[in-house]
């Protein structure tokens, strides 16, 4: 998905449906009620304070020989994260302070196995790109997908598929979403600059050009201004990150998901991965510590932990294909 859509502050506990709530590449944030229950998750209920007991692994020397002299050099993996919370891929804990979420745990495994500390910074959606780019932040997990345009620039090592999902109001009268068609007429809501944008852009051109209705498109800077959009009749669908939403309909209700779709497009399986500038030579202890997490169980265990189970890969990949090139306009 854009990667996600991140970018609204905001704070879980329990996620209140009226003022607000949460890719790819990023997505918008939650609002939370402090002190309230722990969100129960997949029949799990969800550690959303600072004290999170993470998932550790050991390190791993011959994989730790790998990492670029630069990058070990301080003892440190600089990690960045978009800033606006996103549960359960990266958010705030309940003091306002500590990063958590499934991206968070599976880069500590990642600098663990590289024998690194692990550095959390964070960033806008955009910034991620840049501070990447100059060697600022040494790698990025924040649920970015591949795409060929920024092969150019980075390299990724892959530890998620990339899923999107439309979701509607739990009283709409759609009842399914999967081609364009299905969206002709409707009043829908996007992240700017996302790959959701782009894919639903390109269903509009399709209907359009077909001789169906336009779509109607809304953007809001924050998720918890879609839920209420979506609540007042305003939006009748929100396309977006599959992890953001499952949560948030698994948390507070109140909506539903009509269908999914890979944030690649129809051909191709998005992959999320971690990136790092292009040729600086960690991306290969990256796919390593990868394989190695995913080898002993500990990445299941992230996953299970976060209930995002269904989106584990069975292997990590450098530079697959990605979402394809976008034509010149």
């Amino acid at each position: 998905m854009r990667t996600s859509f991140a970018r609204a502050s905001a704070m879980p506990a329990i996620l209140l449906l009226a003022v607000g709530v949460a890719a790819c590449g990023a997505e918008p944030a939650l609002v939370s009620s402090s002190g309230s229950a722990a969100p129960v998750v997949a029949g799990k209920k969800i550690n959303i304070g600072p004290e999170q007991n993470r998932v550790r692994a050991e390190k791993v020397a011959a994989i730790a020989a790998q990492v670029p002299r630069a990058v070990a050099a301080d003892g440190r993996l600089s990690v960045g994260f978009s800033a606006s919370g996103s549960p359960p891929l990266a958010f705030p804990a309940t003091d306002d302070t500590t990063l958590i979420g499934v991206e968070t745990d599976i880069a500590q495994l990642v600098a663990d196995v590289l024998g690194l500390e692990f550095a959390a910074q964070t960033s806008s959606w955009e910034n991620l790109f840049l501070a990447a780019k100059s060697g600022k932040y040494e790698v990025v997990f924040s649920n970015v997908t591949v795409t060929e345009e920024r092969k150019d620039i980075y390299d990724f090592a892959t530890y998620r598929i990339d899923q999107l999902a439309w979701q509607v109001p739990g009283n709409s009268l759609i009842k399914a979403i999967g081609r364009p068609a299905d969206i002709a007429g409707l009043r829908v809501s996007v992240g700017s600059g996302t790959d959701q944008e782009k894919i639903l852009l390109d269903w509009d051109r399709q209907n359009r050009a077909a001789g169906l209705a336009p779509v109607e498109i809304s953007y809001y800077e924050k998720y918890g201004d879609v839920l209420l959009a979506l609540k007042s009749g305003r939006v009748q669908a929100y396309f977006g990150p599959n992890p953001n939403i499952a949560y948030n309909i698994a948390v507070s209700g109140g909506s539903r998901i009509v269908g999914t779709f890979s944030g690649a497009g129809p051909d191709l399986q998005g992959l999320i991965a971690a990136m790092t500038k292009k040729d600086n030579g960690l991306v290969e202890p990256l796919n390593r510590a990868l394989a190695t997490v995913i080898g002993n169980g500990r990445y299941k265990e992230v996953l299970d932990r976060w209930g995002l189970a269904n989106e584990a890969i069975p292997k990590s990949q450098i530079n697959p294909p990605g979402l394809p090139r976008q034509a010149a306009s």
